[in-house]
């Protein structure tokens, strides 16, 4: 296996402080995000948790590669990616477009390599039975812009910048492709416990979230926190408390 200490080209790792890694926690990003979102997770969380951030391709480390346009794709990658990490509980964390990405690598991972993932923990994402896809990507670079501005995003921060423009829309371009091209399909039910996570201002609704437990055989469980989106901006710490509890 590879050692902890030393990070993946998929994934930035953020080892456990003052204790040997136990179980690993692999935190996918949103569209247009990055695993730099993560950073200063592993801090808060006891038992030897490490933190798997992943990284896309078509941003930072990454930046010279071509970014993956359909979930199929980066669903394959990612879990290929995770496999040298399988010989410790592996649970599951995806925001938005992460959490559509969370539920296809759990799948893959029962059904292709028989590893049952800990957790599952979705975060402002409609289950995968009831996604309702935008087709914003086919309004080009300023239906994309005027999208995550609305959502309320850092990447609308850094679209401010000219000099960071041309450097962050090639990757929000492609994860609006891909979120646009993932649509609805019946249910098919991971064995892991699921856990939701929702703003109480979003625009996915709590019901939007309970939706989820139809697609797990084992326990669902649903938490509101006041914000919008990306409420897990202000809500850091107490949704690493609750991460944290689970884990444990």
């Amino acid at each position: 296996m590879i050692e902890s200490a030393v990070d993946s080209r998929w994934f930035r790792r953020y080892p456990p402080v003052g204790s040997r890694t136990a179980k690993r926690l692999v935190c996918l990003p949103h569209a247009g995000g990055t695993a730099s979102a993560f950073h200063g997770w592993a801090d808060r969380f006891g038992g030897g948790v490490e933190v798997l951030a992943a990284r896309y391709p078509g941003r930072q480390e990454r930046i010279a590669e071509d970014s993956i346009t359909g979930m199929g794709e980066l669903a394959d990658a990612v879990t290929e990616a995770l496999i040298p990490f399988l010989d410790l509980p592996v649970h599951l964390f995806g925001h938005s477009m992460g959490a559509s990405l969370g539920y296809e690598v759990a799948l893959k991972l029962e059904r292709e390599h028989g590893v049952r993932p800990a957790g599952l923990y979705v975060s402002a994402r409609k289950a995968p039975h009831r996604v309702t896809p935008k087709p914003t990507h086919l309004g080009g670079d300023e239906a994309v812009i005027e999208e995550v501005l609305r959502l309320g995003g850092t990447e609308a921060q850094l679209l401010d910048d000219p000099d960071l423009y041309d450097l962050v829309m090639p990757a929000l371009r492609a994860d609006f492709e891909l979120v646009g091209t993932y649509h609805a399909r019946p249910a098919h039910p991971v064995s892991c416990p699921v856990v939701g996570y929702v703003g109480d201002r979003d625009e996915i609704t709590p019901a939007d979230l309970a939706a989820w437990a139809d697609v797990t055989t084992a326990s669902f469980d649903l938490t509101v926190f006041p914000g919008g989106h990306f409420y897990l901006a202000d809500q850091r710490d107490a949704l690493l408390r609750d991460l944290a509890a689970r884990i444990a």
